[in-house]
């Protein structure tokens, strides 16, 4: 494996040829290291990288993971599973091998992370970075062993309680707002259709059909390095029509008729997201309610909905949620118990058994 001096920098460079996964021979060479060693170092695990060798580090192994996954998941998704992975993983297992890695590494890495007082919720999102890269591993580059099967997982995948708002809680609220203004619809439209912020803010006039009452999620937006991106949602089933009440989409439409010329394929509220979470701080002191985040208006959106006697199957289809379980183990908690009405329905079909049919249970 050679490395050569490079005099004039007074530093050493790294020059080689290699087989990729492919099997393809090429060159390849980097240069400022200020050992020869490092220069070794860096060769080594970039030919195990090259070809995907569980001898090779974690911290290689992850450039590997993001290269194999870069036409699967959004740009959002990579820079959010890149902080995690550099901030709470890397600083840990960065230079240990692969397939040297142990249930009981990972053990100790979790009491690790726990002492530091993250929410459970963080917790479990960190786990599931780790646990992504050794399935891949496992799945794709023929890993033996998986030390993340044979470990419990971090965290909880739900939080234990949701804050949001009671109608009373939003009525306070919005009234601190001027009726028309661009803040009012906004948190109307977040708060009577429970749709995801950044699904509002990728909103267009197109988007609502003022005729039948209907607005269609098709995109959302984020901001990132000083740039706006509107993408597909979340999910496949993040793609739905929502029927809006009438007097919603009266508001909209007033609102956007006070917008010169808008065209159709222009967001109606070209704000950033920081802009509503301040906006939504300020009024919520303004008008002496509990501080919650943007996204908890969806948390009461769904609160007054079951509090109304809407079912979660509706509910899953409004939000937009990939699957029933999803909506029952975010909002179960909040249904009423219903056990004592099954048994008196129970104990009805036992003192009048031609009063009913069982079948409708």
């Amino acid at each position: 494996m050679p490395a050569y001096k490079d005099e004039k920098r007074n530093t050493w460079l790294s020059l080689f040829y290699y087989e990729d996964w492919q099997g393809n021979k090429k060159k390849k060479q980097k240069r400022g290291f200020k050992t020869k060693k490092e220069a070794l170092e860096w060769e080594n695990n970039f030919k195990l990288s090259a070809n995907a060798n569980m001898d090779m580090a974690l911290g290689a192994f992850v450039e590997i993971y993001f290269r194999d996954k870069e036409g699967e998941l959004k740009e959002r998704s990579i820079k959010n599973k890149r902080y995690m992975i550099e901030a709470h993983i890397l600083p840990y297992f960065e230079n240990k091998k692969m397939n040297e890695i142990t249930p009981s590494d990972i053990i100790q890495w979790q009491n690790t992370m726990r002492e530091k007082g993250y929410a459970q919720t963080y917790l479990r999102m960190v786990q599931n970075q780790i646990t992504a890269l050794f399935t891949h591993a496992s799945s794709i580059y023929n890993l033996s062993n998986n030390p993340c099967k044979r470990v419990k997982k971090m965290g909880k995948p739900d939080a234990d309680k949701l804050d949001f708002w009671t109608k009373e809680e939003y009525d306070k609220f919005i009234d601190t707002i001027e009726a028309g203004s661009r803040y009012y619809v906004i948190l109307e439209i977040l708060f009577w259709t429970g749709i995801r912020e950044g699904e509002l803010l990728a909103l267009t006039k197109s988007d609502v059909d003022f005729q039948n009452n209907r607005m269609s999620i098709t995109k959302t937006y984020y901001r990132t390095e000083r740039r706006d991106v509107i993408t597909v949602p979340k999910t496949e089933q993040s793609v739905r029509v929502i029927e809006l009440p009438e007097f919603l989409t009266q508001e909209i439409k007033e609102y956007v008729d006070k917008l010169y010329k808008l065209p159709d394929d222009e967001r109606i509220f070209p704000i950033v997201a920081e802009a509503l979470q301040h906006k939504l701080k300020r009024q919520a002191e303004k008008a002496g309610v509990k501080r919650i985040r943007v996204h908890d208006i969806r948390h009461s959106s769904v609160a007054y909905l079951i509090n109304q006697g809407v079912q979660p199957l509706s509910i899953k289809e409004r939000l937009g949620h990939k699957d029933i379980k999803i909506t029952l183990n975010t909002y179960g908690h909040l249904y009423p118990n219903q056990q004592r009405q099954v048994a008196d329905m129970l104990n009805q079909q036992k003192i009048s058994p031609n009063s009913g049919n069982c079948q409708d249970l």
